[in-house]
């Protein structure tokens, strides 16, 4: 009797075990897919914020902004999305004190949760991130005018 009950005792831990093992890998897949996820969406806003850089800006742009934001509040967690929300109310159009300063603060501050939400690896130094947008510096040219064609008879 002590010998079967070794053997069932091995057999429902393996089982256990193996059971074990298979839900953690599962979460773990899962994990990997959600962060996987939550960088396209991430990406996705950092494109439209460089489509909107003074200078860069177009019509089609800030529609992207305004798709790559609301995008958010489905996937992120609260701190980022209170983050997002200060960062829209300083760049409204709306707001008429806008600065520069409190925009390169806020988009430090949403860029930040963000890495830490994706678990960034170096982990940021919250008091010493700081980010800033670049401009392309291409100016924007007018269309040429079409040539009219002669008709040559």
């Amino acid at each position: 009797m002590p010998g079967e009950t070794a053997t069932l005792i091995t057999i429902v831990g393996g089982i256990i075990a193996a059971g074990a093992t298979y839900v953690f890998t599962k979460w773990r897949d899962r994990e990997a897919e959600w962060r996987k996820d939550k960088r396209e969406y991430y990406k996705a806003f950092m494109a439209s914020c460089s489509a909107n850089v003074e200078g860069d800006s177009t019509p089609e742009g800030k529609l992207a902004f305004n798709r790559a934001t609301n995008d958010l509040g489905l996937i992120a967690p609260q701190r980022v999305i209170e983050a997002l929300i200060a960062y829209r109310e300083e760049t409204s159009i709306s707001n008429r004190d806008r600065r520069q300063d409190r925009h390169d603060q806020l988009l430090s501050r949403l860029l930040y949760e963000m890495r830490r939400d994706i678990g960034m690896s170096p982990k940021d130094d919250e008091s010493t991130f700081r980010v800033i947008l670049w401009a392309s510096g291409v100016t924007q040219r007018e269309p040429e005018p079409q040539q009219e064609q002669v008709k040559r008879t």
